[in-house]
């Protein structure tokens, strides 16, 4: 694949399905970018479509491509004038093919003001394009609007805490020119969604007046395909053949209050998404079902008494007194559980060390929860579990950026975690039921 070329523009392309793909580009002006796509060394003519950008979206738009076809590697490019930017993407198999996926996960890029280094950019990305993934989940904080990147050596031009359209949109962008994330974003596509940061720190949508200005800035600058009836709406699954079916959750939008008291009527999803989470792993019929949540189910995060994950525990994992989101995520996992739901896997981020663990909330069911990153942020540390998940941490490491690589193959599913070097800090292996 040639490199872009040229001042300016970007691309990515994302919310890849058998037979459609969403592309994102940023132009160089207001005008129109002409945007061609083949499929990759086909005798065919590439087909061509407009993408109209103006100044009030900040230059950047999205196209939905239609009539793919599927298991198929796509070379797009995207030009305006003399400017061009090409960018490949596979679109995932038939819902009844056992085909082999591999994809990469993690979060958390900028925080604690570690931004682009001058110094040939965003490390992590290099070793993450290596893996050669088909697809790339971005399990939220892909900004930090509200933390300045003002320390020494950091590329400048985010050094404040965005407030505006104008500025969280100069945030995403900040991120979003950074050489080796590009070169990620043109190799493979990317699911991505939001975690706090990209409004601010531990924000409840509902109750947060700046959460519609950071959803607009969101919603510019992803390949994300809302659906026509609900714009603003981010949660959606994606189907990858028959051993792979992917939930992605949005934690953030319609989440009650931190600090209200747990119980039946205090959500961390709204009642719509959680009904549509329960229906969609149930039913589904792919081998493995995984749940994206930006926020842990066992690792506590935020203030003792306002406590941000999903978890209410303390910081030795006993439960206390209507802390977190418990009676929700609680009912979500009785509700797989009742359902017999198997091979469930969630993929999380978020707490700034990596870890594997298993948990197995009764004696006959057991699940999964894959925890990466940051990809660039403050370090943290593993931390003491929800004791009332009988977890089992298969392992933990903190002090170190990284990501997290899956295989899934009919046989079974191997989870990879990558530090920024490239070096596989742990393999683990888990076989279906």
């Amino acid at each position: 694949m040639a490199p872009a070329t040229g001042p300016g523009i970007l691309v990515a392309t994302g919310d890849v399905a058998p037979t459609s793909a969403v592309v994102w580009a940023r132009g160089v002006r207001p005008g129109t970018l002409d945007v061609l796509y083949s499929v990759i060394n086909a005798a065919a003519p590439p087909a061509r479509r407009p993408l109209a950008v103006t100044a009030d979206r900040d230059l950047t738009g999205t196209l939905t491509l239609t009539g793919l076809l599927p298991a198929t590697r796509y070379a797009v490019r995207v030009s305006q004038g003399e400017a061009r930017a090409e960018a490949e993407f596979v679109t995932a198999p038939p819902p009844d093919a056992p085909a082999r996926v591999t994809f990469l996960w993690s979060g958390d890029l900028g925080g604690g003001g570690y931004c682009r280094p001058q110094e040939g950019g965003y490390r992590i990305f290099r070793p993450m394009l290596e893996r050669r993934a088909d697809f790339f989940l971005f399990v939220g904080d892909t900004i930090y609007a509200d933390v300045p990147c003002d320390k020494p050596g950091v590329v400048p031009g985010a050094e404040f805490r965005a407030r505006t359209l104008a500025q969280y949109r100069a945030r995403h962008r900040y991120q979003r020119e950074d050489p080796p994330l590009q070169a990620l974003l043109r190799a493979t596509s990317v699911y991505a969604i939001w975690d706090d940061h990209e409004v601010r720190n531990d924000f409840s949508g509902p109750h947060d007046g700046l959460m519609p200005t950071g959803r607009r800035a969101m919603l510019d600058y992803w390949p994300i395909a809302s659906p026509a009836e609900e714009p603003t709406r981010l949660y959606r699954r994606f189907r990858w053949g028959r051993l792979l079916e992917v939930f992605i959750l949005d934690t953030r939008q319609y989440r009650s209050l931190n600090r209200e008291t747990d119980g039946p009527g205090k959500s961390m999803l709204g009642a719509a998404q959680k009904r549509w989470l329960l229906d969609g792993v149930t039913s589904s019929t792919a081998v493995w079902k995984v749940v994206v949540t930006s926020v842990s189910l066992s690792i506590p995060t935020g203030k003792p008494d306002a406590r941000d994950s999903w978890t209410g525990v303390d910081l030795f994992g006993l439960p206390q007194d209507g802390g977190g989101f418990v009676t929700e995520r609680d009912a979500i996992l009785a509700h797989f559980r009742a359902h017999h739901v198997k091979n469930l896997v969630f993929v999380a981020a978020d707490v700034h060390h990596a870890e594997v663990i298993r948990h197995q909330p009764t004696s006959e069911w057991s699940f999964h929860e894959l925890v990466a990153g940051p990809l660039s942020a403050t370090l943290g540390r593993p931390r003491p579990l929800d004791v009332t998940l009988n977890p089992r941490s298969l392992f933990a490491r903190g002090g170190v950026f990284n990501f997290g690589e899956v295989l899934v193959e009919a046989a079974h599913l191997t989870v990879r975690l990558v530090d920024d070097g490239g070096a596989v800090m742990f393999t683990h292996v888990i076989a279906p039921d």
